[in-house]
């Protein structure tokens, strides 16, 4: 498989790059975002953009790839219409390039728990405009929402006040995780769901907290 992994550096996209970098049917790791990884692997090559929307179809970047595992996001705090500008606007962009440069392949996103476009919480109803969207392109779509992500095995959320959080939370989050396992899964769990759902063609389009821990496994 020849993988992208876009927003490899939040707690999401550190669990899909490991399960890409342990997985031995991916032979081919692109990044695409903002920051650069201090990573050596001869299989990843890493492509940054401050603006997303400054890469196209017809960039090299995009060709010859099997899936695309979306993991960039925005903490919510913003406008609607920020939140809007960053988890539509710009997840629909690349995932017209990718469809335009890739139409067999599978587009993976990771949204929320809850989300529905018709919802009266905003990120909720943010994210379900997202998934609405992307259904519509012309290319396989799978839709993740995970409820709470604990991050382990070293991923740590690149935002301070977030990573103290979960740290101090740690032991809840576990707790959380033997008990509800249709709220709590972990940044492992969801990056090795994702690939799974990208390397298999007939699965779920949309895969809620318990499909996620199930792949995951």
């Amino acid at each position: 498989m020849r993988v992208m992994i876009v927003g490899a550096t939040g707690l999401v996209g550190q669990g899909a790059l490991a399960a890409c970098r342990a997985a031995t049917d991916v032979q081919r790791i692109v990044l695409l975002g903002r920051r650069p990884l201090d990573i050596i692997d001869a299989r990843i090559a890493q492509h940054h953009a401050l603006d997303l929307r400054g890469v196209d179809a017809d960039h090299p970047v995009f060709r010859g790839l099997d899936a695309c595992l979306y993991c960039a996001g925005m903490v919510p705090g913003l406008s609607e219409a920020d939140f809007r500008e960053v988890t539509v606007d710009v997840t629909l962009h690349v995932a017209r390039a990718f469809a335009a440069a890739n139409p067999t392949g599978t587009f993976v996103y990771v949204s929320g728990a809850g989300a529905d476009a018709a919802s009266a919480i905003m990120p909720l109803r943010v994210k379900g405009a997202a998934e609405d969207a992307l259904r519509a392109l012309a290319v396989r779509t799978v839709m993740l929402r995970p409820g709470v992500v604990q991050p382990v095995d070293g991923v740590r959320s690149p935002h301070g006040l977030r990573a103290s959080g979960y740290a101090l939370a740690a032991p809840l989050l576990g707790l959380g995780r033997r008990l509800a396992p249709g709220v709590f899964t972990t940044s492992t769990s969801l990056g090795r769901a994702m690939l799974t759902a990208a390397r298999t063609p007939g699965s779920a389009t949309v895969l809620d907290n318990v499909a996620i821990n199930r792949l995951g496994a």
